[in-house]
């Protein structure tokens, strides 16, 4: 039996999103019926629903959902019935990365997770009034009050946890984490340069702070941002309106340059800047995402060093050991996600919109 719920639906590219009853799909052998309780809101869903991305509108956005299983297909073994769980991207499974512990880089990860609209299979878990509707965002559109989701975007996460402080792990969360741990690993005195202090790039900080990096730089625009940056463990902080980023780098560095970097804005002037601010050997991680198609100009001779630029997609996580350490990590208060977190009900997701675009809310998170 198809199951009805209600939805944010974006009708078309630049429109608002507009709460609809829509009936989801009776669930696959490998789905989940999933009760939501929150729902991060990400700059990949407002790049979504202002056209950016090829998407088929109208659709239902969202991609870090949290909730309780309410039914589960004939095949799943993961979770049942009850569970609580955090929903992050899906994969294939079977792609050599899958296999090799690297889903993020899944060899059908664009058309699963962010452009394609539907199931691998060119069925659709989302319909109104008989039409489909562009869905199975991130194996999840969990902007919804229950949604139909892949397996392998299920997390199961201890029960004790508030689902609200658990929502942005499933992306932006596990994206700046990821990027530390991951990636820059950062050895004993190593120093971390976070670009951009959004959700990402605090989640970085809060990641460095649990390093052996002994110096932590937090770089935005924000004076209050670059505040809580130095309260989440960043050791200095360096504000791009008021000082060049190279010459405050080179003073903090000892005139070393970085380790290593994160680079949250999807800005191609703060990427070469974050570049040339590398130490020999040094490492840039790439996290923001301009408009397809752009492109950046680096000076090729300065690379010779060593210097290593490394694109990165959701923290190159494997998500079924990394999040259940993230949230072992908030249970603990080691990771105070609640620090970046302002709540808006479900009904309100377009003021929420306003204030992530306006700067207000760092990371919202919609209840229901």
């Amino acid at each position: 039996m198809p199951i009805p719920t209600r939805a944010a639906v974006v009708e078309s590219g630049g429109a608002p999103f507009t709460l609809a009853d829509v009936v989801l799909d009776d669930p696959g052998p490998h789905e989940a019926v999933v009760r939501m309780v929150a729902a991060g809101l990400c700059h990949t869903d407002l790049s979504v629903a202002s056209g950016g991305l090829p998407f088929p509108l109208p659709g239902v956005l969202g991609h870090e959902g949290a909730g309780v299983v309410e039914a589960v297909g004939s095949a799943v073994t993961a979770v049942a019935p009850g569970d609580h769980v955090a929903l992050s991207f899906t994969s294939c499974g079977d792609c050599r990365n899958c296999r090799g512990g690297h889903p993020a880089y899944c060899a059908t990860w664009l058309p699963l997770n962010l452009i394609g609209g539907h199931r691998a299979d060119g069925t659709s878990t989302i319909g109104r009034a008989g039409e489909p509707l562009g869905g199975h965002f991130f194996g999840q559109s969990s902007f919804a009050e229950r949604a139909l989701v892949d397996e392998r975007s299920l997390v199961k996460v201890d029960a004790d946890v508030p689902l609200e402080s658990l929502a942005p792990l499933g992306c932006g969360v596990q994206t700046g984490v990821g990027a530390v741990w991951n990636v820059l690993k950062p050895d004993t005195g190593d120093s971390v340069v976070v670009l951009g202090a959004g959700a990402v790039g605090l989640s970085a900080v809060m990641a460095a702070a649990l390093t052996p990096a002994t110096t932590i730089v937090a770089v935005d625009r924000v004076g209050e941002r670059l505040a809580l940056a130095r309260e989440l463990g960043a050791t200095h902080i360096i504000d791009a309106a008021e000082h060049d980023l190279g010459e405050a780098l080179a003073e903090i560095t000892g005139g070393r340059g970085a380790d290593g970097v994160v680079e949250t804005t999807g800005n191609v002037g703060v990427l070469r800047q974050g570049t040339d601010a590398l130490a020999a050997r040094g490492t840039l991680v790439v996290v923001g995402a301009p408009p397809f198609g752009t492109e950046v100009a680096l000076d090729v001779n300065g690379l010779l060093g060593g210097k290593r630029i490394v694109g990165l997609t959701l923290g190159d996580a494997e998500t079924q050991t990394f999040v259940p350490a993230l949230v072992r990590l908030v249970k603990e208060g080691r990771l105070p996600l609640h620090r970046l977190i302002s709540t808006y009900p479900f009904a309100d997701i377009d003021q929420a919109v306003r204030d992530m675009r306006a700067g207000k809310a760092i990371k919202p998170v919609l209840v229901f």
